[in-house]
C-alpha cells in the first residue's frame, strides 16, 4: 500500500536537488583547488618530468665521461712521471761528460 504525501514529494525533489548542487559545488571546489596548486607548483619553478629525465641521462653521461677522463689522466700521468725522471737523469749524466771532455782536450771554457 503506497500512499501520495506531498510533503514527502515536495522533500525528496528539494534532497535531489541539493544533492545535484552539492555535486556541483563539489566539482568547482575541485577545480579551484587544481588550478590553485598548479599555480603554486609553477610559482616554485619546479621541473616537469621529461626535463628531469633528460638532466638524469645528461649527468649519467658526463659522470661516464669524467671517468674515462680520469682514467686518461692517470695513464698521462703515470706515463709522464717515468719520462721526466729518465730524461732528468740522462743530461744530469751528460753534464759532467761534457766538462771532462773540455778540460782533457784542454779548451778553455768560455765565460759568457
Amino acid at each position: 500500500m503506497q500512499t501520495r504525501n506531498p510533503l514527502l514529494n515536495d522533500f525528496a525533489e528539494l534532497m535531489t536537488d541539493a544533492f545535484g548542487a552539492a555535486q556541483a559545488v563539489g566539482e568547482e571546489a575541485r577545480t579551484a583547488m587544481r588550478a590553485q596548486a598548479d599555480r603554486f607548483v609553477a610559482d616554485m619553478d619546479l621541473v616537469s618530468r621529461e626535463e628531469y629525465e633528460v638532466v638524469k641521462a645528461a649527468l649519467a653521461t658526463a659522470r661516464t665521461d669524467i671517468a674515462a677522463l680520469e682514467a686518461r689522466l692517470a695513464a698521462l700521468e703515470a706515463a709522464g712521471t717515468a719520462k721526466p725522471a729518465s730524461a732528468k737523469a740522462a743530461p744530469a749524466k751528460r753534464a759532467p761528460a761534457k766538462s771532462k771532455a773540455a778540460s782533457k782536450t784542454g779548451t778553455p771554457k768560455s765565460t759568457d
